[in-house]
Order: C-alpha cells, then sequence, then structure tokens
C-alpha cells in the first residue's frame, strides 16, 4: 500500500507540517512507500523558482530526498494567497492527483489542515473516482483519510472577519470532506467531538496524537543536561522552567515574562525562552530586558533542545490556542511536567494535577507562579508528575501511532477492494 501525506508547505518548526512529514519519515520506516506532497514554500519561503515546476509539464517535482527536508517530496505548483492569510494554494491539483495516480497509484492519501483547497480538491477526486468506478470504469481504489488539527473559531483568538471565514470554510468544506472521508482523524478526543459536531460519523474517528518523533525521542534519552546550562550560563542547581516554541502572540510567551516578573525573588529559579522569532520577538525581548531570572535563546538545534528538555524542571505553555502540543509531549517524554493554559487540546493531553498543572488560561498569570511555587517547594509531587508524564508520552512514539493507522487503512484498502 503506498501512503501519501498532503499539507501546504513545509516546516522545520510547525506543528501541523511536522506531522505531515514525520508520517511520511514512519511510513517509510515501517517499508510502506511514502510520499509528501506539498507546495514550492518552506516555512513561508519560496525553495526553487515557480518555473521549474511549470517547465516539468507534469505540475509538480519529485525528490526522492528533498533538499530542504530530506524526504521523498512531491512539490507541485502553487502560489500564497492574500487571504485566507497563512495559506498556500495548490493549482489544479486534481490533474496533479490523476497524474500521480497513474504514475505511482495512490492507495491511502491523508490531507492536513483547514482554510486551503487541498482536502476540498481531494475530496472532489475521491468522490469522482467512486462514481466513475460505480460506472462501470477500471478505476483504482483509494482511502482518504483528513486530519483538521482543528482550533475552533474563537472569538478571543481570532478577529471578526477571520472568524466568519473559518465558519464558512468549516460549514461548507466539513460535510464534503466527512462524505468522502474513509478515516477523519483527530489529534484529541476533543476534536473527535468537535468532528461529529460538524457531521462526521463515529465511525469514521481515529484518534492520532500528533506523535513524538521517535528520533528526537531517542536525543532526549541520550542528552546532557550540562551542555544546555554551560552554553547559557546557567547554574547546575537552577530550577529552570522552560518555553520552547515560536515566539508569538498566539502562543503566548509574553505571559511567561509576566510569570517571571512575579517569581523574580524566587531563589534558582531561572525561565528559558527558546524558539524561532515570531511576531511577539521584539516585545518579549523588551519586557524581558530587566529581569535576571530570564534567558532568551532564539531557535534551538534539535540536539540543544534535547538538552534544554532534559535539564527543565518545569515546562510552561500560556498558549491562547493548542490543537494538541507537540512540544509539550516531547518534554512529557523527558519527565517535565507541564504547566498549562488548558486551551482546546490542552485539556486532552495535560490531565491536571496527574502529569501537569492546569491553569485557568492564558491569562493566569498568579495561577501559573503558583503551580511553579508549589512544584518547587514539593519535589516529591513534582517526581510522582514526572513519572506520569514520561509515561504517557511513551505511548505516543510516531512509530507506534503510524503503525495503527496505517494497519487500520490497509483493512479499508482490502475490504473495499472485495466490494
Amino acid at each position: 500500500m503506498k501512503f501519501f501525506s498532503v499539507m501546504y508547505q513545509t516546516s522545520y518548526s510547525k506543528g501541523q507540517e511536522l506531522v505531515a512529514q514525520r508520517m511520511v519519515k514512519w511510513a517509510k520506516r515501517l517499508n510502506y512507500e511514502a510520499w509528501l506532497i506539498t507546495s514550492i514554500y518552506h516555512d513561508g519561503e519560496a525553495v526553487m523558482p515557480l518555473d521549474r515546476v511549470l517547465k516539468s509539464e507534469e505540475g509538480y517535482l519529485m525528490f526522492e530526498k528533498d533538499p530542504k527536508i530530506g524526504l521523498p517530496v512531491i512539490r507541485v505548483d502553487s502560489f500564497k494567497t492574500f487571504w485566507p492569510p497563512r495559506r498556500i494554494m495548490f493549482r489544479d491539483f486534481i490533474t496533479i492527483l490523476r497524474r500521480l495516480d497513474e504514475k505511482l497509484g495512490i492507495d491511502f492519501i491523508v490531507t492536513h489542515s483547514t482554510l486551503w483547497n487541498g482536502p476540498e480538491e481531494v475530496s472532489r477526486w475521491v468522490i469522482w473516482k467512486r462514481l466513475m468506478m460505480s460506472l462501470g470504469e477500471a478505476t483504482r481504489t483509494t482511502i482518504y483519510g483528513h486530519i483538521s488539527h482543528y482550533q475552533p473559531p474563537d472569538p478571543t483568538r481570532y478577529e471578526p472577519v477571520e472568524r466568519a471565514y473559518r465558519m464558512a470554510w468549516n460549514a461548507t468544506a466539513f460535510p464534503m470532506i466527512f462524505k468522502s472521508a474513509d478515516l477523519v482523524i483527530c489529534v484529541t478526543g476533543i476534536e473527535a467531538e468537535d468532528m461529529i459536531n460538524h457531521g462526521a460519523r463515529p465511525e469514521q474517528i481515529h484518534i492520532f496524537p500528533g506523535g513524538l518523533d521517535d528520533d528526537l525521542a531517542m536525543l532526549i534519552e541520550t542528552a546532557k543536561p550540562a551542555e544546555f546550562l554551560e552554553k547559557y550560563n546557567i547554574n547546575r542547581d537552577s530550577y529552570v522552567i522552560s518555553y520552547l516554541g515560536t515566539i508569538e502572540e498566539r502562543k503566548n510567551p509574553l505571559a511567561i515574562v509576566k510569570v517571571a516578573k512575579k517569581l523574580r525573588k524566587l531563589r534558582n529559579v531561572v525561565f528559558v525562552i527558546a524558539g524561532k522569532p515570531g511576531d511577539q520577538w521584539h516585545e518579549v525581548v523588551r519586557e524581558a530586558k530587566s529581569l535576571e531570572n530570564v534567558v532568551i535563546t532564539g531557535e534551538l538545534s534539535e540536539e540543544m533542545k534535547a538538552s534544554l528538555i532534559k535539564a527543565s524542571y518545569l515546562n510552561i505553555i500560556m498558549s491562547k490556542m493548542e490543537a494538541l502540543g507537540l512540544t509539550q509531549i516531547e518534554f512529557m517524554y523527558g519527565g517535565v511536567p507541564v504547566i498549562s493554559s488548558g486551551t482546546y487540546g490542552q485539556k486532552w493531553l495535560i490531565t491536571n494535577n496527574v502529569d501537569g498543572i492546569i491553569v485557568n488560561g492564558p491569562n493566569d498569570i498568579e495561577g501559573a507562579a503558583k503551580a511553579i511555587e508549589e512544584l518547587i517547594k514539593n519535589p516529591n509531587k513534582r517526581e510522582e508528575m514526572s513519572i506520569n508524564a514520561r509515561e504517557k508520552a511513551s505511548s505516543l512514539l510516531m512509530s507506534k501511532l503510524m503503525k495503527q493507522l496505517l494497519s487500520k487503512a490497509k483493512t479499508i484498502y482490502e475490504t473495499s477492494k472485495k466490494l
């Protein structure tokens, strides 16, 4: 069975993109032929001139080892949009799908995300194929799964114009996707409930909680905390409270600075804010400038990230919206409990007072500060949470999740071929 993962761009750090890429990586490791279908863009920047794709005549370029992410990738004719924001569209994608199906054979295809035309076009193509089959045409069986990485159109997160657009997309695109999809893949049980409320059938639901890359898990296992501490001149006796993620308004790292300010007199406590600069970078740097208990690192290598995880006493995320939280799984695998705002999928991932503490939303600075103080004063409770966090994250390795998903898809595929 040949597997295809479809996402509008590649990335080194964004959650949805990483899941799409890791699905291909681990399908391949499990001895399936696997490809990522994506645009010419990586983290918003074109990785090749569009002319290269257009001159191919097929509308795409194939790389057995993509120069950006090192995986089997098919980069297709694509363009950035002004609206909806932060999205990339594919041109003439149904024609590209037909050509790929004829050339390679598309047995199982999974689309990612919302507000772009990939899921809609794959839905149309799948329905078209099934109608052709019903008319007696010889047509290859294709199993279709969609994973929205869903985030509700929350009025606290989105301005009315974007919120209304998201609501419109959900109302028009989801019915077609649910009609054509064999599997509606959800990263949490909370998302599954929302998908059913939007019209998915319960039997379509398959839970797939993001996944911790096994290679990163191994890095975390073998990482030396001293490497990070020495590089950033942090005392080995410090309680390191870490934020790791893009420095952007959605993830709310400014709240971490406010928590650090409240705890600036707490002895041996150091807050580390690490990640790629985003739209809140300058504000975070400015507000943290006078705080001796805050270290801002910028983006880290995978090795240094693993070292930070091993050096951390707690992870903190005060995000305004998270479909799940891949970074939290990484910290939990390293035995690091999580202090979380508890937004959306975080409530599913983190069990309050078991493997972390959920505070009262992204603005609960007081609650986050108290949670940190409590776990510093009570190391036994922190240790118990550490064991629980590690146990939960160990069940979320990408190799395990992909083995389950591909096995389920293969069963559906073989059953469909007999009909």
